[in-house]
């Protein structure tokens, strides 16, 4: 039976603090000896997804901003793809709300609440919170989907939940940041490219790895969940299959126990 991997980026393939996939790297060669499609699915940017795409030597499938974008090369499949855009290279399905829209639910939440999001740091500001390079933190800011931000105050956090909500959209917390969506989730994508993936070679196993809640929606609809490692040695859930590592070594063990299966 054919398998793929979908997989979370930050704090997952990649080192939390640090953004090394080094520990990871044995299992990659795995996956292209094998031929596993490896789909990225995380809450970057497409442009900071293509950035680590030419690090790890990537060519498949991708999925940017919880859910919001997927993203097809073209010739990838042997079969014409539903769209939305053609975009550069790629059959473009978008899944989530304009990003004006998403602008306006901001002006609003800073209107009520006290949130610091991308829209209002600097790239200066987003690297020094992150720990990214300037490069990248330039490449987080392009965002097409979907909006990383911050509560200042922790009490508010239930009472912004429930006002975006009531506005129609959603909210998800990843490893650093809140994130405003609209109504896409990473699992919805998912979804629609192992239908794809099915319609090409028939029977697939599913595997997914991640470390925080904003990935469950990928979790729930793959065959097999793995989650892992946080920084603490904490996993975010008890529901998922625990990886048995930190970051990129968990994420490492996960795909050399599939392998074997």
């Amino acid at each position: 039976m054919k398998k793929i991997v979908y997989s979370d980026l930050d704090g997952t393939l990649l080192d939390h603090r640090t953004y090394s996939f080094a520990p990871a790297k044995k299992a990659l060669r795995l996956l292209r000896k094998h031929k596993v499609p490896l789909i990225v699915c995380t809450s970057k940017t497409r442009s900071e997804i293509e950035f680590w795409r030419r690090q790890i030597g990537n060519i498949d499938p991708f999925i940017s901003e919880n859910g919001g974008g997927i993203f097809i090369p073209q010739n990838y499949f042997d079969f014409d793809v539903p769209f939305d855009d053609k975009d550069n290279d790629y059959y473009v399905i978008n899944l989530g709300l304009d990003y004006d829209k998403l602008k306006q639910l901001h002006s609003a939440l800073k209107n009520h609440y006290g949130i610091q999001s991308f829209f209002d740091m600097s790239t200066e500001e987003i690297a020094h919170d992150t720990g990214l390079p300037k490069p990248q933190a330039a490449l987080a800011k392009k965002r097409e989907y979907g909006l990383p931000f911050k509560i200042n105050n922790k009490g508010q956090e239930q009472e912004i939940k429930k006002f975006i909500e009531k506005q129609g959209y959603r909210i998800t917390e990843g490893g650093r940041y809140y994130h405003l969506l609209g109504n896409n989730d990473k699992g919805k994508a998912v979804t629609i490219l192992s239908r794809l993936f099915q319609r090409k070679w028939g029977a697939l196993h599913s595997i997914g790895i991640g470390d925080s809640a904003n990935d469950f929606d990928m979790l729930n609809v793959v065959d097999s969940a793995y989650l892992v490692m946080k920084e603490d040695g904490s996993y975010a859930s008890s529901e998922y299959t625990p990886a048995g590592g930190i970051g990129p070594n968990g994420w490492e063990k996960a795909i050399e126990r599939e392998m074997k299966l």
